[in-house]
């Protein structure tokens, strides 16, 4: 892997901070909404291509407001575009720190499921000879259960 484990800890202090930030961000844009699925499918997508047609509309309209319907808000396309492209801008940012999040909390639970299969191989080994390390070795032993008793796909024919 590309990383060195990672030794880092987020105070209680931190975490209020980080997610204060956070609720900073969402009172910036008080207009964000939540879609359903089928709102989500029912509406037209723009996507890169996208973009630039809309930009192109953008200069045609405001070069031609005669053609337009009188009912026609230049304005607001324009506002609506320069949104779309302030809050593309912003969402590569925010993808961007989602992906390091989402990576490093995939790293860092390697990291601890490593070290806890370790632990738990050492104290499966002194549980035969220690007391009152069965039950630990037991406790320990429950997350491996399931799997256990769960059929193998191919014996399940999947």
């Amino acid at each position: 892997m590309a990383y060195q484990n990672i030794a880092a800890a987020l105070s209680p202090q931190d975490i209020q901070e980080i997610k204060a930030a956070l609720q900073t961000v969402q009172k910036k844009m008080p207009f964000l909404i939540t879609l359903s699925t089928e709102e989500r499918r029912k509406l037209l997508k723009m996507g890169d291509k996208s973009l630039a047609f809309v930009n192109n509309s953008v200069t045609a309209a405001q070069s031609n407001r005669e053609i337009l319907p009188a009912t026609f808000d230049v304005e607001e396309l324009v506002r609506d575009y320069q949104l779309v492209t302030a809050l593309t801008e912003l969402l590569i940012s925010v993808q961007q720190l989602a992906e390091q999040v989402d990576d490093t909390l995939m790293a860092v639970g390697s990291e601890a499921m490593s070290s806890s299969l370790t632990v738990y191989d050492y104290v499966k080994t002194a549980s035969k000879k220690t007391p009152g390390l069965k039950t630990v070795a037991e406790q320990l032993g429950e997350r491996f259960k399931a799997i256990k008793g769960r059929p193998t796909k191919a014996a399940s024919g999947s």
